[in-house]
C-alpha cells in the first residue's frame, strides 16, 4: 500500500509541476508572462464580474414580437397570393397565431388552397433532414378559412431569432471596444450578455434594447395626420411620430420602399451647412443604391421618411434624385447619439425586440474590494489550518498541509487550463476546501491510530488505516459532490462558479489524500525507520471519551423537535426576509463620494421618484448604503427604475452594484432553487440507500431536513437576506451534514458486522465515539476557515458565511443526536450486514468496553 515503484513516483510528482506550472501565471505580473517564451502557459484564471466590475445582462427575446412579425407577412402572401389567382375574399385578419378569411365565391375553395398550397410545406430546419410544418389549414363549405401558426413553427422561428441575435449582440458589444465580452445563449429564448470591466451600462442597455429596424417610407399627403387620428387612416397607411420634443404625428405609407438590410457602413459625422450639427452618414450596396435611386428619382418633391423602430428620425423633401448609393441622416442627435445610431446601423437590425429581464452591474471600486477582501480571508484561514493540524499532528500535520497547499495548487491549475471564471463566491469555495481537505488526512491518521493500539507495527498499521479510511473518505466526498454538481447545473452566475471550486476542490482532495499523502508518508517511514507513533500527535486524549450520547436522546430530541418548531412557526408566520432574486425588483449599493452618506436625504429624494416601496439603509461603513426597490409591473418598468434612481443620486454617489431582476426571472430562480434541494436530496438518500440500508437513508435524510429547517430558521429570526446565494449555502450545508452524518453511519455499519450482539444503544454510542477525534477535528477545521470569510470576506458574502459556518455547528449536532437515534427508533437491526460477515476478522469480535 505505502510501496510507489519509481514510475508511480515520477508520475505523481509529473502532476504536481504540471499543476505548479499551468497555476504559475495567475500569480505572475503581466510583464513578466510577456517576457517569457511562447511555449510556456499563459493562461490564468478569468476574474468574474464581482471581482473585476462589469455588467451581467440577461436578456429575453419578445415571443409575440415573433409571432406578429409571421402574422403579418402569411397576410401579405395570402392576399398577394389570393388576388394574383384572381379570388375573391373578404374579411382577412388575424389574431395572435390565428388568421380568418372567407372566399366571396365557396365555389372556389379547391382553387384558393392551391393558390395557397406554399404556406403549407414543411420548412427545412437546417439540420438533418428535419423540417416544421409552420401552418394548419382549416376550412369549410361555406368558404371560410382559418390559418393556425404552429407552436413547434413560432418555435423555429424563435431558435432562429435568437442564432441571428446573438450575432447582432456580439457586433454592437465589439463596436463599443469592450474587452472579452461573453455573449451566449441561454434556454430557448434567452441571451447572456458579460462585458467586464464596462463603465457605463446604462449605454450597452440602450444599444441593446433598439430593434435598430431601419425602413424608408413615403410620407401620405392625402390627409393631414391630425384628420387621420381625428377619422381613420387609409388602409395602406399609418400614424408614426417623430422623435422631436413634443414627437409629432406623420402620416406615412406602411410599405417600405427600402429597409436597412442594404446597408453597408454607417458612420458619425458633422453637416458643415447645419453649423456642425451631429448626423449619421449611411452607404448602401450595388443593390440598395439602386432601388434608392430609383425612389428618390421617382418622388422629386415629396416627403421622404427615415423610421427607425416605429420612430420618425427625419423626413426631408427630395429635392433632386439621389444615384450615388449614399445619404445622411439628420435629427436631434448630439455626438454620443449619433454615435450609437451608426453602430446600430453597422451592426444590423435584431429580429426581434430584446427585453432586459436581469441585470447585475459591479463597479470597478467593490470589485477590487472583494479581492482584497477574498485574499485575506483565504490566506488568513489557511494560515489558521496549517497551525491547526501542526498542533494536533505534528510531522503528520506537516504533510497533510502540504497536500493540501497541493490541492490548493491544483485547484488553481484546472480553473486555469479550463479557463473557468473566478467569482467571490468562488474563492469562498476554495476556502471551504481548505478547512475541508485536510478531513481526508485526519480520516486516515485516526484509523492509523486505532490500528496501532491494537499492536500492529507502524507500516502494518498505516496500510491498514489507510485502507480502512479511503472508503470512507470516498463516501464522504461523493455526497457533497453530488450536491455540488446539482448546484452547478442549477445555479447561474457568482453561484456557479462557487459549485465549480467546490467541485474541483473535492476531485483534488480525494486524489491528492490517495497520491501525495501516502507518498510523503512512505518517505517519512522509509528516512526514520520509526517502529512506534510519530511524534507531535496530541489527540490521544480522545482515546477517554466514553460518552453516553444516546443517554440523553429522548431529551435530545425534545429540544430538536422544539427549535424545528419554531423555526417553521417563524417561516410560516414571520416568512423570509425574500431578496430580489426571489421577488423581483432593484438592489443598489451606493458609496458617498464626499463625507457619509445622508439616509435621509436618499429617501426623500426617492420618494418622489413614485417607485412604490423603497427601502434606505446603511451597511458597513457610514459611507455605504443599500437601495432596495421593490419589482415592478414589467421588465420595461424595471429597467426605467435605474434611470430615475441614477437622475437623483449619480451625482453625490457612486454605484458600486446593481442588481435588477424581472417578474419572470424571480419566479424562475424560486422554482429553480426548490428543484436543486429536492433534487440533491433524493440523489444523496438514493446513494446512501444503495450503500448502506434503508434505516441509514432514513435517518440521514431526517438529519438533512433538520439541517435545513434550522438553517431556514436563522434566516427567519436574523431577518438575513434569502437570495440565491442562500440556496448555495443550504446545499453546501447538506453536503458538509451529509460527510459527517457517512463517516459515523460507516463506523456503525462496521461495528455492526463485528458486535452482533451488542446492544444498538451502546453500538452507536461506540461509534459516536471512536469517531468524536474526527468529528471535532474536521469541524474545528472547517469552522475556522468559514470564520476567516465571515470575518475577514467583506459585505457582499456576509450572510453566505454566516449561514454556512451556523450550518456547521448543526451538521455536527445533527450527525449526533439525529442521524444515530433515527437507527434506533427505526429498529435497526444487528444482523443487516450478515451479507458481508465475510469481511470481518475472527479476531475483531471481541467488543471494547461499553460507554458509560
Amino acid at each position: 500500500m505505502f510501496y510507489f515503484s519509481r514510475w508511480k513516483s515520477a508520475l505523481i510528482w509529473l502532476s504536481v509541476v504540471l499543476s505548479v506550472w499551468l497555476a504559475a501565471p495567475n500569480f505572475l505580473p503581466q510583464t513578466a508572462l510577456d517576457s517569457l517564451p511562447s511555449w510556456i502557459p499563459k493562461n490564468s484564471m478569468t476574474l468574474g464580474l464581482d471581482l473585476q466590475g462589469g455588467s451581467h445582462i440577461m436578456l429575453k427575446l419578445e415571443r409575440n414580437d415573433i409571432i406578429q412579425e409571421r402574422r403579418e407577412t402569411i397576410l401579405d402572401e395570402i392576399r398577394a397570393n389570393l388576388r394574383k389567382a384572381g379570388i375573391g375574399y373578404t374579411g382577412l385578419a388575424g389574431t395572435g397565431q390565428k388568421i380568418t378569411f372567407k372566399l366571396r365565391d365557396p365555389n372556389q375553395i379547391e382553387a384558393a388552397r392551391t393558390a395557397l398550397k406554399d404556406l403549407r410545406e414543411p420548412v427545412s430546419t437546417g439540420l438533418t433532414g428535419t423540417s416544421v410544418t409552420e401552418l394548419s389549414e382549416t376550412s369549410r363549405p361555406d368558404g371560410s378559412f382559418q390559418y393556425d401558426l404552429t407552436d413547434a413553427g413560432i418555435d423555429y422561428r424563435v431558435r432562429s431569432a435568437v442564432a441571428q441575435s446573438i450575432e447582432v449582440v456580439r457586433r454592437r458589444v465589439d463596436e463599443l471596444g469592450t474587452t472579452e465580452p461573453l455573449i451566449q445563449g441561454q434556454g430557448t429564448d434567452r441571451i447572456i450578455v458579460q462585458v467586464p470591466g464596462l463603465q457605463d451600462p446604462q449605454r450597452l442597455k440602450a444599444i441593446l434594447n433598439k430593434t435598430a429596424k431601419l425602413t424608408f417610407h413615403l410620407v401620405d399627403q392625402t390627409m393631414s395626420a391630425q384628420e387621420a387620428l381625428a377619422t381613420r387612416p387609409p388602409a395602406n397607411s399609418e400614424v408614426l411620430y417623430t422623435n422631436d420634443n413634443p414627437p409629432v404625428p406623420m402620416l406615412i405609407q406602411k410599405r417600405a420602399l427600402l429597409t436597412g438590410e442594404n446597408l453597408v457602413d454607417a458612420q458619425p459625422g458633422f453637416d458643415q451647412q447645419r453649423g456642425n450639427q451631429p448626423i449619421v452618414s449611411f452607404r448602401f450596396d450595388s443593390q440598395g443604391a439602386q432601388i434608392f435611386g430609383r425612389v428618390t428619382q421617382e418622388n422629386v418633391g415629396r416627403p421622404f421618411a427615415v423610421v427607425l423602430d416605429n420612430k420618425i428620425i427625419t423626413a426631408p423633401n427630395i429635392n433632386e434624385p439621389i444615384l450615388g448609393g449614399s445619404g445622411q441622416i439628420s435629427g436631434n442627435f448630439n455626438v454620443q447619439s449619433a454615435n450609437d445610431l451608426a453602430v446600430l446601423l453597422r451592426a444590423g437590425a435584431l429580429p426581434a425586440t430584446l427585453t432586459v429581464v436581469e441585470e447585475r452591474t459591479v463597479g470597478p471600486g467593490l470589485g477590487a474590494d472583494s479581492i482584497r477582501a477574498g485574499v485575506t480571508a483565504a490566506i488568513i484561514s489557511f494560515i489558521a489550518v496549517v497551525s491547526f493540524m501542526v498542533y494536533f499532528y505534528g510531522t503528520l500535520g506537516l504533510i497533510a498541509n502540504f497536500a493540501m497547499m497541493v490541492n490548493i495548487v491544483m485547484i488553481v491549475a484546472v480553473l486555469s487550463a479550463l479557463g473557468a471564471t473566478l467569482t467571490l463566491p468562488g474563492i469562498a469555495g476554495i476556502v471551504l476546501t481548505i478547512g475541508q481537505a485536510v478531513d481526508s488526512n485526519v480520516l486516515f491518521y485516526e484509523r492509523f491510530r486505532e490500528e496501532m493500539k491494537q499492536g500492529r507495527s507502524i507500516v502494518n498499521a498505516m496500510e491498514s488505516g489507510f485502507q480502512k479510511a479511503f472508503g470512507t473518505i470516498v463516501d464522504a466526498n461523493l455526497t457533497t459532490l453530488i450536491a455540488a454538481v446539482i448546484l452547478f447545473y442549477m445555479g447561474s452566475g457568482p453561484v456557479r462558479g462557487f459549485a465549480v471550486t467546490l467541485s474541483i476542490g473535492i476531485l483534488t482532495t480525494v486524489f491528492t489524500a490517495y497520491t501525495i499523502s501516502r507518498l510523503m508518508i512512505s518517505y517519512w517511514l522509509r528516512r526514520n525507520r520509526s517502529k512506534g507513533m510519530p511524534k507531535g500527535i496530541r489527540t490521544h486524549f480522545f482515546d477517554f471519551a466514553r460518552i453516553n450520547f444516546m443517554r440523553i436522546r429522548n431529551w435530545s430530541f425534545a429540544i430538536t423537535a422544539a427549535l424545528t418548531v419554531a423555526s417553521v412557526v417563524g417561516f410560516a408566520t414571520l416568512g423570509l426576509n425574500l431578496g430580489i432574486d426571489f421577488t423581483g425588483g432593484s438592489l443598489i449599493e451606493l458609496k458617498a463620494r464626499q463625507g457619509d452618506a445622508d439616509l435621509a436625504d436618499i429617501r426623500s429624494k426617492l420618494s418622489g421618484l413614485d417607485l412604490g416601496s423603497t427601502q434606505v439603509q446603511g451597511f458597513g461603513d457610514p459611507t455605504n448604503v443599500m437601495v432596495r426597490v421593490q419589482s415592478q409591473k414589467d421588465e420595461t418598468a424595471e429597467q426605467g427604475v435605474i434611470s430615475k434612481v441614477r437622475g437623483v443620486l449619480e451625482k453625490d454617489y457612486d454605484f458600486r452594484r446593481v442588481e435588477v431582476v424581472g417578474p419572470s426571472v424571480s419566479g424562475e430562480l424560486a422554482m429553480t432553487g426548490l428543484i436543486g434541494i429536492g433534487l440533491s436530496l433524493i440523489a444523496i438518500m438514493a446513494y446512501i440507500w444503495i450503500r448502506f440500508e434503508w434505516q441509514f437513508a432514513i435517518g440521514a435524510l431526517t438529519a438533512t431536513l433538520h439541517d435545513a429547517i434550522m438553517t431556514l430558521g436563522l434566516y427567519v429570526y436574523t431577518r438575513m437576506e434569502f437570495d440565491i446565494t442562500a440556496i448555495a449555502a443550504l446545499l453546501t450545508i447538506i453536503g458538509f451534514s451529509l460527510n459527517d452524518t457517512v463517516v459515523i453511519y460507516d463506523r456503525m455499519r462496521e461495528n455492526l458486522r463485528r458486535f452482533k450482539k451488542m446492544p444498538l444503544e451502546e453500538l452507536i454510542d461506540l461509534s459516536l465515539n471512536s469517531t468524536l477525534s474526527r468529528t471535532i477535528l474536521t469541524a474545528g477545521t472547517t469552522f475556522i476557515a468559514i470564520l476567516g470569510l465571515v470575518v475577514f470576506g467583506g459585505e457582499v458574502i456576509r450572510s453566505f458565511t454566516i449561514s454556512m459556518l451556523f450550518g456547521v455547528f448543526v451538521g455536527t449536532y445533527s450527525s449526533i443526536y439525529v442521524a444515530g437515534p433515527m437507527l434506533i427508533y427505526f429498529k435497526l437491526r444487528p444482523d443487516a450486514f450478515d451479507k458481508d460477515k465475510d469481511s470481518a476478522k475472527p479476531g475483531d469480535a471481541q467488543a471494547p468496553t461499553p460507554a458509560v
